[in-house]
């Protein structure tokens, strides 16, 4: 195959598994009960709710500041006090953010280099970043669900 050519199949390829990562990811939020909202295993981490939000926000940042997604004032808000429906709902439109912002991007643009803190990146590789970050804070919750005796989701893959 064309390596050129290859570069087609990037976006749809992710944007299958970011799908997936979505119903993962919602489904584990779904799994706490509101009143857990705020259980965190220690002091020094973050609470349930809060990992939720820092996955959000992470989202809208990468995909705002490397990909040009737009934003409302109501999704970059104030996000204290939310009920666990209203951060679901955030949750999702971080990711159906993402999702839109993606299918309009030209492969080729995946190619190009941004200034990143961790050194210059290729926009394919903030792409990996977003799904890695997801990932790592999911795993995270996965545990908090386990220490409070709630059977996890089962895992959604590809």
């Amino acid at each position: 195959m064309n390596p050129l050519k290859s570069q087609d199949f990037v976006i749809p390829t992710f944007l299958e598994k970011w799908e997936n990562s979505k119903s993962y990811l919602v489904a584990v939020a779904e799994a706490m009960p509101p009143e857990k909202y705020d259980f965190k295993p220690t002091e020094r981490q973050k609470g349930f709710q809060d990992q939720l939000l820092h996955i959000k926000s992470n989202m809208d940042w990468l995909s705002s500041t490397y990909f040009g997604r737009q934003m409302s004032d109501k999704e970059s808000g104030n996000n204290s006090k939310l009920t666990k429906e209203e951060t679901i709902k955030l949750l999702v439109n971080a990711f159906d953010g993402v999702s839109a912002i993606l299918k309009n991007l030209p492969p080729e643009a995946l190619s190009e280099k941004v200034e990143f803190f961790a050194g210059e990146k290729t926009k394919l590789q903030i792409l990996n970043l977003l799904q890695d970050h997801v990932t790592h804070h999911r795993g995270q919750l996965i545990v908090y669900l386990n220490l409070n005796t709630i059977e996890p989701p089962t895992y959604v893959g590809w």
